[in-house]
């Protein structure tokens, strides 16, 4: 599995109305990308901690077909606008199956 974690901080003020156009566009555009297995926005209980969008996909070519057509960029400049400053991307590999305690 890949991970990708783009961390981004949010003006508070902005927040509600990022929060609707990830839920309400972004999510249905990872979802239904060939491969993905999740994507979720985290957001941070620490409001001086940055929000975390995260996608997961079955592979590592999945994942760069996401980021090579475009697709990525596309969505980072559909909340471009809330954001404070540059986000920054981060991929990680997670091998193994996760199991609830």
């Amino acid at each position: 599995m890949i991970v990708r974690l783009t961390y981004f901080s949010a003006s508070p003020e902005k927040v509600e109305a990022m929060r609707k156009v990830y839920t309400e566009e972004a999510i249905p555009v990872v979802r239904a990308q060939k491969g993905n297995l999740d994507c979720k926005l985290l957001e941070p209980v620490n409001k001086n901690d940055d929000f975390i969008s995260m996608t997961v996909w079955d592979n590592q070519e999945d994942a760069d077909a996401y980021q090579s057509t475009g697709t990525y960029k596309m969505l980072v400049d559909k909340v471009r606008e809330f954001f404070n400053g540059d986000p920054q991307l981060r991929v990680y590999r997670a091998e193994g199956v996760v199991e609830h305690a």
